[in-house]
């Protein structure tokens, strides 16, 4: 089967709305503002937006609450057409930990991944129910670590289930990681260097280990 352009399916939700006059109501779940930072620019002007900041992968806690932060004090720096809304999650931590079990062995963007995508996804879908959004989406594609064709083929599929319309998209396009580098250093983003799981953590140190042995070596 023909894999999808993400990309070219977002660009016509917005020519169509654009044509119709319309300006929706998007549920954007974001895992930190440097990521955001892109992907709010693109579509400030398309959707009255509410970010959605549900993390329960982010560990330790301290660091949850330090991209939390970051991500609220950049919706108040960045100016938008239409105002930018913030909602907060509780520290979900036990339910990532409980999604994890047997896949803690699982490569960073593997099974492992794939659930959380999905973990985080299904809070959205039900929050943008519950809230009545015309939309549901998320910033996680503009990272070149994750795999957007599983985020969209999940986002797809709980629009199904939930009758809510998903925001398809690939922010990686049109140079959106690069954008969201610059973006970072203009409004001094915290850029954390590790996904946010302590997996993705240990990883880290293991490659960061292993590049140090071989210098040495």
């Amino acid at each position: 089967m023909e894999k999808k352009n993400y990309d070219i399916e977002m660009q016509k939700i917005l020519k169509e709305n654009l044509a119709l006059g319309k300006v929706p109501t998007l549920l954007l779940h974001t895992c930190c503002a440097p990521c955001s930072s892109a992907v709010l620019l693109r579509l400030a002007d398309y959707f009255k937006i509410t970010v959605f900041y549900y993390n329960p992968n982010i560990e330790p806690e301290e660091e949850y609450e330090k991209r939390k932060e970051e991500q609220k004090r950049f919706l108040k720096e960045f100016k938008t057409k239409y105002p930018i809304s913030f909602l907060d999650c509780d520290y979900d931590h036990e339910d990532f930990q409980k999604m994890s079990q047997g896949l803690e062995q699982e490569k960073e963007g593997g099974a492992r991944c794939f659930k959380c995508y999905r973990l985080r996804l299904y809070k959205t879908v039900q929050k943008a129910l519950e809230m009545h959004f015309d939309y549901f989406g998320t910033s996680l594609t503009v990272s070149p670590y994750k795999n957007a064709q599983k985020i969209n083929e999940i986002g797809e599929e709980l629009a199904s289930q939930f009758g809510v319309s998903f925001l398809y998209s690939d922010f990686k396009k049109h140079d959106g990681y690069r954008e969201s580098i610059r973006m970072s250093k203009e409004y001094h983003l915290y850029r954390q260097d590790y996904c946010g799981c302590h997996f993705s953590f240990l990883e880290r140190l293991a490659k960061e280990e292993q590049k140090s042995n071989s210098l040495l070596n």
